[in-house]
This record gives structure tokens, C-alpha cells and sequence, in this order.
């Protein structure tokens, strides 16, 4: 059971933010992962995830919306979760912000219970995972990697035809500037290039927004 979150304010900075403290803290539960996410935005991808069976996840880090997605898909789901655990491009996180793949594959482990989905961890990155795809159809992927045009742009077009139909792409990061929105520069301008600049792509349309979070779902 995490520590109760007034008792972990106590800690200094220094400590709580020390890679190889947080690491341990959080590879034994005393601390959850750290959120990445809205409240609105986990009960968006609990929704996703609970009419789903298998899962793709575009970017981990400590694995807080892995463990939304974990918790949520049915037993015998599968929660593919690509992260080659750097960031070579410099976008998506802060310079210092550094995760630990054992301590985040413990902490979703933690959150998935004895008798949830498959897990399938992919150490490499995202275009290195989709080039080598071969796994079941995708009922939902999670673009939350590389947060650079060029990079989100590449999940996009790498990731969506494993797609099914029915199935849904969700774009973290990607309403800066929208009302009630929030975001990265990259993703927000993959998604305005894609679905509001014009003609979305064929059988694509936003399906729904919240805080950051955009979800394109393909037609039946």
C-alpha cells in the first residue's frame, strides 16, 4: 500500500526526486507511479481499455496510465506496453526525468492483481516494435512515446492499421491551445494536421476530448 500522499510531501524534493530512491520507493509500493495523466483522462482510457482485448501503449515511463489500462482490460486481455526507457529526442520528458523499466514493470505488475491481463513488454522503441508486429489485432493503441512531430507522426502512421475496426487511437498531449485543453506542441499538430485540418483520414474521426487527451476511432 502506497504511502499516504501528505506523509510523502514531507519528503525533500532532493529525496523524492532522486532517481535511484524513487526507483526503489517505487519497485516496493511505497510510492505509486507519478501521474502523467487527469482523472478524466484515466476514466477515458478505463472506458477504452474495459471494451477492449488487446492493448498497445506508446510510452510508459513509471507506469501510471499502464496501470489504469492494466487494471481495466478484461482477464484475458493482452497490454502491450513499448518503451525503450530514453528519450533520444528530448520532447516528451524533462531533461532530469528518468524512469526505471524494473521499478515500472513492478509497479504495473502491482496494479494488473493476480488475475489480470497479459502483460508484454516491449524494450525498444515505437518504430522498432511496429516494424516488428506480430501480434493479434489492436483494439486500442495509446500514443503517449515520442512527443516530437516527426515521432508522433511515425506512431501514427506505423500503429493505425493494426487497428480494427471499431478500435481507437488515443493521442496524449495533444489539445494545447483547444478550450479546456492542454498539451505538447508535437502531438497537438499531428492531430490538427490529421483530423482538423481538412479531410481526416479515410474511416477516422475524433471520437471524443478531454483535458490533453484525443481519441480518433476507425468506423465499424
Amino acid at each position: 500500500m502506497p504511502l499516504p500522499q501528505s506523509l510523502r510531501r514531507l519528503a525533500p524534493t532532493a529525496i523524492r526526486d532522486h532517481p535511484r530512491l524513487r526507483a526503489l520507493a517505487l519497485a516496493a509500493g511505497v510510492i505509486p507511479p507519478r501521474s502523467m495523466h487527469s482523472e478524466a483522462e484515466a476514466d477515458a482510457l478505463q472506458r477504452l481499455a474495459a471494451h477492449a482485448r488487446v492493448v498497445v501503449e506508446i510510452g510508459v515511463f513509471e507506469g501510471s496510465s499502464a496501470a489504469v489500462l492494466a487494471r481495466s482490460l478484461p482477464a484475458d486481455g493482452e497490454l502491450h506496453l513499448v518503451d525503450p526507457f530514453a528519450d533520444p529526442s528530448g520532447w516528451a520528458l524533462r531533461p532530469d526525468a528518468h524512469a526505471d523499466p524494473r521499478a515500472a514493470r513492478l509497479a504495473v505488475r502491482r496494479a494488473r492483481g493476480r488475475h489480470g491481463p497479459a502483460l508484454k513488454w516491449h524494450a525498444v522503441t515505437s518504430e522498432r516494435a511496429a516494424r516488428a508486429w506480430n501480434g493479434p489485432p489492436v483494439d486500442v493503441v495509446f500514443v503517449d512515446g515520442d512527443h516530437s512531430p516527426e515521432g508522433c507522426r511515425l506512431d501514427w502512421d506505423l500503429w493505425h492499421p493494426f487497428v480494427v475496426p471499431g478500435g481507437a487511437v488515443a493521442f496524449h498531449d495533444a489539445r494545447l491551445g483547444r478550450p479546456g485543453g492542454t498539451g505538447g506542441t508535437g502531438p497537438t499538430q499531428v492531430v490538427d494536421e490529421l483530423f482538423r485540418g481538412g479531410e481526416a483520414p479515410a474511416g477516422w474521426a475524433i471520437a471524443e476530448e478531454v483535458d490533453s487527451l484525443v481519441v480518433v476511432r476507425r468506423a465499424p
